[in-house]
């Protein structure tokens, strides 16, 4: 079999994946709110072309490579956080006769052609067109227009690898922050107005230059090796289970035993956080995250206004919840089967869950420390946000137990099957992050903000004292649908 045949059965196998997996029926409504999400994005694209458009013809059509870098970073953000990467389905493939490098030169081929990435044509064609309309030749648009695709199909490449690395360890991500830093590196030693500028006007001279090209296509051929190699040998390394081992004590943490079978459950909700790499992941990105937060509001003015404040205050305390508890039950599901030989072991193991969470919320209260002592948050909107989070919020995440049905991985990386999403996720989701934050600045514009965060305190100290019956209401209804759930778990393993 040629490349080009196994490049379309690959593409066609991926798409009849998507369609065959159990949570596609799901997903519809979560591919709706995509669309009218890349539908609003689309009209901010074709706006901010069609103005650059009109700011640089005459002469200046070079504009658009003096400001694509920062496009180039909006875009790598924009893939680190939400695409998949071309190895998801690697696995099967390498049980088959077939050359490996073969395949993962397909997948990351895929991933270069993906429609993902002619998204920005959306910005490109306007401002190119204006540009064609205002006397540069036919040929130079058509050629410009191809370096500025080249550069986000390289950005693809390069955000593959990063993501590739960080998921194999945390302290991969410096490489990017090194990568990013040297081109801005003029700034520390010319000022931050003068090196802006330099930088501004090196990229407006030499983006469309000969030497540019060669180094683009030096680039190109140097990261599609790199990510070949790289991803074949980390998916045959999966597949012969190779691990390093750690022989290292754990503790028993006995201090838990007094809690009976909570403090059972709640030592393997901890060890699962420590132990398996999926999970881990989740807890070591949030805390960076957090982390770049919390000194971004301490000591720059990037978000001043009283909206974003309250939001990314919000988003900090409810992050381990949304990332964690909307795939509820989806690390049990891989031994669903051992928590149901006993009568309310479901419920203990959500007890396990809330109190576990509610501990962590410990961890942003300390890391939004500095904002506190800088003056952006008031220790009343910190105590706001934490009891509202530890009642209200996870009230909310917690009915997704009921109602998630798919396996998660608890260790793959390179070949698992990514995210699952249903219907009640993403309405959860979006209320999760947004209610609360509109709530708040209701209730402080019309009483103030000192009785404002004391209502959300008291709502959210409401919620966590009849958290019992809350939690019994959940578990009755999950033992309403366990078989429906059991049949989930099994068919998504």
């Amino acid at each position: 079999m040629n490349k080009l045949k196994l490049l379309l059965m690959l593409r066609r196998n991926i798409k009849l994946s998507n369609r065959r997996h159990p949570m596609f029926e799901q997903n519809k409504v979560a591919v709706l709110f995509t669309a009218i999400g890349v539908g609003f994005m689309s009209i901010y694209l074709i706006a901010i072309g069609t103005m650059l458009g009109w700011g640089a013809r005459g002469g200046d059509e070079g504009l658009i490579f003096a400001i694509w870098p920062m496009f180039l970073l909006l875009d790598f953000f924009m893939r680190f956080g939400g695409q998949q990467l071309p190895s998801l389905m690697i696995k099967p493939y390498l049980l088959m006769p077939i050359r490996k490098h073969d395949i993962t030169d397909c997948f990351i081929i895929l991933a270069m052609c993906s429609s993902f990435n002619l998204i920005w044509l959306l910005l490109l064609m306007p401002y190119f067109f204006i540009a064609f309309c205002g006397g540069l030749t036919f040929g130079t648009t058509i050629a410009m227009l191809l370096v500025c695709e080249w550069l986000i199909i390289i950005n693809a490449l390069w955000s593959m690898l990063v993501r590739t690395l960080y998921n194999q360890s945390i302290w991969w991500v410096l490489l990017p922050i090194v990568v990013y830093a040297i081109p801005f590196s003029p700034m520390l030693f010319l000022g931050a107005e003068k090196g802006f500028e330099e930088i501004i006007e090196f990229c407006y001279d030499y983006g469309f230059s000969l030497p540019a090209i060669i180094t683009y296509a030096i680039v190109t051929v140097a990261l599609f090796i790199t990510n070949s190699r790289l991803q074949a040998r980390l998916a045959s390394s999966e597949i012969a289970a190779e691990e390093k081992k750690d022989f290292q004590n754990t503790t028993q943490m006995t201090f838990l035993n007094r809690y009976g079978l909570t403090g059972e459950y709640l030592k393997l909700e901890i060890k699962s956080a420590i132990r398996n790499k999926a999970l881990r992941q989740r807890y070591i990105q949030g805390l960076f995250l957090i982390t770049m937060l919390s000194l971004m509001l301490a000591f720059t003015d990037v978000y001043d206004g009283k909206f974003a404040v309250n939001m990314w205050c919000l988003y900090c305390f409810v992050f381990f919840g949304a990332v964690n508890l909307v795939k509820i039950m989806g690390p049990e599901g891989n031994y669903i089967d051992l928590m149901m030989t006993h009568k309310e072991n479901i419920y203990e193991i959500l007890k396990a869950k809330y109190y576990f969470f509610c501990a962590v919320l410990i961890v942003p209260t300390l890391l939004l420390l500095p904002p506190v002592f800088s003056g952006r948050f008031s220790v009343l909107m910190i105590l706001a946000y934490f009891f509202l989070t530890m009642g209200v919020e996870h009230c909310l995440l917690f009915q997704l137990a009921v109602y998630n049905k798919a396996s998660l991985p608890l260790n793959e990386k390179v070949t698992s099957k990514g995210n699952f999403e249903n219907t009640l996720q993403i309405v959860i989701e979006l209320i999760v992050f947004f209610v609360p934050v509109a709530l708040a600045m209701t209730l402080t514009s019309l009483f103030g903000n000192t009785i404002g965060y004391c209502i959300l305190i008291a709502l959210g100290l409401g919620f966590t004292i009849i958290h019992p019956i809350w939690l019994r209401n959940i578990y009755n209804r999950f033992m309403q649908r366990r078989y429906t759930n059991i049949e989930g778990f099994h068919a998504t393993r």
